[in-house]
């Protein structure tokens, strides 16, 4: 399943509101914490990403979550979001993960508007005769009360986790206490009884009539009746915790009783935790409860979880658990029974080492992206191949170049000494971007923008982050990989078409790695292409009335582009149109660059033919027409060899909830010049598009899932060299 962890940061910038608005929370997780959550969840198979609580969330959700009304597989939210300013905070996110039609853990917006609110909570526990201190609510430090009883607590109403917490005694220090807790947190000021005694917590988890109740914590209070638990003791010192609670079998079935209930009455859902005070006499009174319970280790929730025989893992696995449940009637999060144990235990060390690893990918993708390796650029491309060697090297491959000395070295890596690969990588080192061209890497929101980052560049860095996690995995060395990296695709493969054509033949399966098509498309099939250069000349006689002639050479381009307008899978083009007249005796000269893209052989040949015939046909126009052949790729038909691969990735795909589709793409490569019964794919980079514009990009989310989905590919068909079906 798809996870998403929402959580707020600790400072507040442009990205996560407009405007600053009301009370600022200053309620948080570690993002360490956060980091133990989705480790967590990934061990227990799920797909995990780590989103801000901000202003951008709908769009990060509408990237991120299967489009559940279009068939897809439901994800959901792992709710870790308190909120980020202005009143009911934690009714924030629901909120919007409700409009959005998303799942999540926790309970829902009305259930933390009550919750969120003491004094609200407080009515309600005693409209269910459930027992509370007795309280009075201050809009002012003058505000009296004649039934006021000393000692009181003095604490903002809507706030948590002991802030602003005070015990007074007398009425100018409840004065004093009211006012400065006023001005700090710009609210009404609860003031209750205060219980001496012991303090304790429970924990609840589940829902309906499938609620687990934790074992009950007390609060080590010293044996000191008086003391009381402060945001320091919570945050910075925790305060050593009894679990279970030194209780009677009678004291513990009242707690819990009085805690189910009212968890039940205050309709919160899947967790919480209650706060208890007990006095003297044995009496429990309910201070409050809080539906965002803290999943900190020193935490009580997760001290009581662990009594009850929870590790932190499943703890958090159950809590996604009871909430999927409640959505769905039965679990959603169960592993499919042909898949076996370490597969799933690989899927989610991979997947845990990539997300924990985003940082460093994208900070090596703006390297790559930022080296112009332009194809008539041979110092750049060298450059990036000496960038890509240094970082094969380290994880074991061993290189070998040839040269090429138009247009850049070429590369090719092996981590076995054996004659043949059970996989080969293709990718390529160029760009077609000149100077003038060239876009420096950026990013806007979850696009990465670059030249080149989406023809080549993001597969690079997709093919060292799965390396690097199958390492981490301790996989790597177990796999006879080949990885051929060739700097002339902008050529269409002139130089390099015998080397992929040699080294295809010593490899079981091979995996290019161009931009991943729109929907999760991996290509299958490929259109060939034929690029044309095309001169045009008209010479007048010397009798012969001046004319434009400019006219007649476009009427022949649109009557070349007319070819494939009936062919929804194959596409003429024309680029880099330039003619010039004269008034004299001069030639009227235009040239330009035409590309012809077919799915067969067959197509490609009537287009080439048609080419030649509009070309010969006389008209008014005498254009003298010279056509030539630059470059030439063969088109990727689909074989039986390429749909049997396709639906072994597609099964590994579908396990790590991650989209998928077959697809025909148009530009070419370098699987062009491979064996045409060789099991392979293309388009295994990472999600992008507008290839070869200014706009050219990929989505940052799917640099993570190709990333995993081409570790977990490699690591399935290799044992001892064959297969694993």
């Amino acid at each position: 399943m798809k996870v998403a962890i929402v959580y707020n940061k600790k400072s507040l910038d442009e990205h996560d509101v407009i405007n600053v608005f009301g009370m600022i929370t200053k309620e948080h997780y570690n993002i360490k914490t956060v980091e133990e959550v989705a480790k967590s969840l990934e061990k227990g198979g799920h797909s995990v990403k780590i989103i801000e609580g901000g202003m951008n969330i709908i769009q990060d959700m509408k990237e991120f979550m299967p489009r559940v009304v279009s068939g897809e597989r439901p994800g959901m939210v792992f709710n870790m979001a308190y909120g980020i300013q202005g009143q009911n905070r934690y009714t924030h996110v629901p909120a919007m993960l409700e409009m959005l039609g998303i799942p999540y853990t926790g309970s829902g917006p009305e259930a933390h508007a009550v919750v969120q609110d003491k004094v609200m909570t407080k009515i309600v526990l005693q409209k269910n005769n459930l027992p509370t201190p007795g309280f009075w609510v201050f809009s002012s430090p003058d505000d009296t009360f004649d039934d006021l009883i000393f000692p009181v607590i003095v604490k903002p109403k809507m706030e948590s986790t002991s802030m602003g917490m005070e015990v007074v005694d007398n009425w100018d220090d409840l004065r004093n206490a009211v006012e400065k807790q006023m001005q700090k947190y710009s609210q009404d000021i609860l003031v209750e009884q205060f219980i001496p005694g012991r303090e304790f917590a429970v924990g609840l988890l589940g829902n309906g009539n499938h609620i687990e109740i934790l074992p009950v914590v007390e609060m080590d209070l010293k044996g000191d009746p008086n003391r009381i638990q402060t945001i320091t003791d919570k945050k910075v010192t925790p305060i050593d915790k009894i679990c279970p609670a030194e209780l009677t079998t009678e004291q513990t079935e009242e707690i819990q009783r009085i805690s189910l209930t009212a968890f039940k009455k205050l309709g919160l859902n899947d967790y919480t935790r209650v706060d208890f005070r007990m006095d003297k006499d044995g009496n429990f009174y309910v201070l409050e409860l809080n539906s965002m319970a803290s999943l900190g280790k020193t935490g009580s929730y997760y001290t009581a979880a662990k009594t009850a025989g929870y590790t932190y893992e499943t703890l958090l696995n159950k809590m996604l658990d009871v909430a999927a449940l409640r959505y769905f009637g039965e679990s959603h999060l169960d592993v499919p029974s042909s898949e076996k144990i370490e597969s799933q235990s690989l899927r989610s060390i991979v997947r845990s080492y990539v997300r924990s690893h985003s940082v460093t990918n994208e900070t090596l993708l703006q390297q790559f992206v930022n080296v112009n390796s332009s194809v008539t650029n041979l110092e750049n491309v060298n450059k990036l191949g000496s960038m890509m060697t240094r970082r094969l090297e380290h994880l074991g491959f061993v290189s070998q170049q040839h040269h090429e000395f138009d247009v850049g070295n070429m590369l090719y890596f092996r981590n076995h000494d054996s004659e043949e690969n059970d996989v080969l990588l293709l990718g390529h080192l160029d760009t077609w971007y000149t100077n003038q061209d060239f876009t420096p890497f950026f990013k806007s929101g979850n696009r990465l923008y670059g030249s080149g980052i989406a023809e080549s560049k993001g597969g690079l860095v997709t093919m060292i982050s799965a390396l690097k996690a199958l390492r981490f995995a301790r996989k790597l060395k177990k796999i006879k990989c080949g990885i051929l990296l060739i700097t002339d695709d902008s050529l269409g493969g002139r130089f390099s078409k015998q080397l992929v054509h040699d080294t295809s033949k010593i490899s079981k399966h091979i995996i290019e790695l161009k931009w991943g098509l729109e929907n999760g498309g991996i290509a299958t099939s490929c259109s060939g292409v034929t690029r044309y250069h095309v001169d045009l000349t008209h010479v007048r006689r010397p009798d012969e009335t001046i004319k434009d002639v400019i006219p007649d050479m476009c009427k022949k381009i649109i009557s070349w582009k007319k070819i494939s307008e009936d062919h929804n899978d194959a596409r003429i083009t024309i680029s880099d149109f330039h003619a010039s007249t004269s008034f004299g005796k001069a030639p009227e000269y235009g040239k330009l660059s035409l590309e012809s893209r077919y799915v067969n052989t067959s197509q490609g040949k009537r287009f080439d033919s048609e080419l030649h015939r509009i070309a010969k046909k006389k008209d008014k126009s005498k254009l003298d027409i010279h056509i030539t052949k630059e470059a030439t790729r063969d088109p990727v038909e689909k074989t039986k060899n390429i749909e049997k691969f396709y639906e072994l990735i597609e099964t590994i795909a579908k396990q790590s909830d991650i989209k998928v589709n077959s697809a025909h793409r148009y530009a070419t490569s370098s699987l062009c010049n491979v064996l045409q019964d060789v099991p392979m794919v293309g388009s295994m980079g990472p999600i992008g598009g507008d290839y070869r514009t200014p706009n050219e990009h990929i989505l940052k989310d799917s640099l993570i899932d190709r990333s995993v989905l081409l570790a977990l590919v490699l690591n399935k068909i290799t044992t001892n060299g064959k297969n694993k079906n």
